[in-house]
């Protein structure tokens, strides 16, 4: 006599999608994982031992694709990864990004620099606090309007051939941008907010990334948290680590009008078996086959949840559906204030 095992099984993705084409490719799982908020913009940071326990688990569960940045602490949050994913170094890839200014360790808030020599310096440094041989994939994290973007290109395709970087990233640009940073070393990846609330991308971004043959990474894939039905009108940002407490959607008057997008989720997840985070992710990954989204959390549920998502597979009518009721709702403020929305999709 034999008994079946009462443990409930743990959600492990084992989805595999392919970033980029050609030389450039870059196979990972179908949802990776943006460490940023385990330490910078998203409250008080968590026991950092927990969070290297998070990581280490999410990589057994078969994550392989982990997003950081040189801007995230400043600096920390690379050292964060680093650590983390050290023991897994063979089996996952971690991304990081350059172009802001950063001076004795501390970010100088609007400087942006992505000049050659600076890239070169921010790569040589991310290398050590990542603890990796070569950056899997290396994203400039905003346009700067004083280097041109062939110079850009140029510079990583040199870390490229140097063997200390393996691919070429770009964040929050525009088509031309794309193109003529393309046409230097080719992207592999386009990093840029995209969820259903904001989906501004699918009009010109999508069909040039088709085009070339350039994957797609949404970062805040469920806006920060919102659309988990987690936050209402009453949360307050005010750790002094949360820029949501400047974002003009995560007002009080924005969230309580926003909330009417999660209701649309949930009574939707709730026919499905499936919550509205879970709705939110699987939606986005029934876009295109070159899309990877990388959630963030804090939390071993919230992880299993996101995970959770990639057993939910949408129907084009049920696709239909799901935007056909989102499309009658008002979003209420814009991504981010003037000064910062005036750094993306140049």
């Amino acid at each position: 006599m034999s008994f079946e095992s009462t443990e409930p099984r743990l959600p492990v993705i084992t989805q595999q999608r392919t970033l980029g084409t050609g030389s450039n490719r870059m196979q990972v799982s179908a949802q990776g994982f943006g460490v940023m908020g385990m330490s910078y913009n998203r409250g008080r940071p968590p026991d950092r031992n927990a969070m290297i326990a998070l990581l280490r688990r999410a990589a057994e569960r078969g994550v392989t694709l982990f997003d950081t940045a040189q801007i995230y602490g400043p600096l920390v949050n690379e050292e964060l990864a680093g650590e983390a994913l050290y023991p897994y170094r063979n089996k996952v890839s971690v991304t990081t990004k350059f172009g802001h200014g950063i001076v004795d360790g501390k970010h100088v808030v609007g400087k942006l620099d992505s000049r050659p020599a600076t890239i070169r310096r921010v790569a040589e440094e991310s290398l050590k606090r990542l603890r990796v041989e070569a950056i899997d994939l290396f994203y400039q994290h905003r346009l700067d309007p004083d280097v041109p973007i062939e110079d850009v290109a140029g510079a990583v395709k040199d870390l490229i051939r140097q063997g200390k970087v393996k691919r070429f990233g770009l964040c929050e640009v525009g088509v031309q941008t794309i193109r003529r940073a393309h046409a230097v070393q080719p992207v592999t990846a386009v990093q840029s907010e995209y969820h259903l609330m904001w989906r501004e991308p699918e009009s010109d971004v999508f069909p040039v990334l088709d085009e070339l043959g350039i994957g797609f990474v949404p970062y805040s894939p469920l806006n920060r948290g919102f659309l988990t039905g987690a936050i209402n009108e009453y949360t307050r940002f005010d750790s002094g680590n949360d820029n949501r407490n400047t974002l003009p959607r995560f007002t009080p008057e924005a969230i309580r009008s926003n909330l009417a997008l999660v209701e649309v989720l949930d009574a939707f997840g709730k026919t499905r078996g499936a919550t509205s985070a879970q709705v939110a992710l699987a939606w986005l990954m029934a876009q295109k086959p070159w899309i990877v989204p990388i959630p963030g959390t804090t939390k071993l549920a919230h992880l299993d949840e996101n995970l959770g998502a990639a057993d939910l597979t949408l129907t084009p009518d049920e696709r239909r559906e799901l935007e056909s009721a989102v499309a009658k709702i008002q979003i209420v403020g814009d991504r981010y204030p003037t000064e910062q929305q005036r750094q993306i999709s140049r």
